[in-house]
């Protein structure tokens, strides 16, 4: 997994970002006018998953849990 200068999981790229809301207009019948919508849930999803694959390689290591963002 990426990190950033501080050690915590690097933030998804455009590119992912761009490709998971491509996917998501997809499975919800591609409705017109809802890109910034699809754009917010495909961040959020990620930054989810990066997330919680950040606590299971600090578990899986021993460390402390990465620090919660706001």
């Amino acid at each position: 997994m990426k990190r950033d200068a501080t050690g915590r999981a690097a933030a998804p790229t455009f590119d992912q970002i761009r490709r998971r809301a491509y996917e998501l207009w997809e499975r919800n019948h591609q409705p017109m006018g809802f890109e910034i919508e699809f754009w917010l849930m495909a961040e959020k999803e990620l930054r989810a998953e990066r997330d919680r694959a950040a606590k299971a390689e600090a578990t899986e290591a021993g460390d402390p849990p990465p620090p919660q963002q706001a």
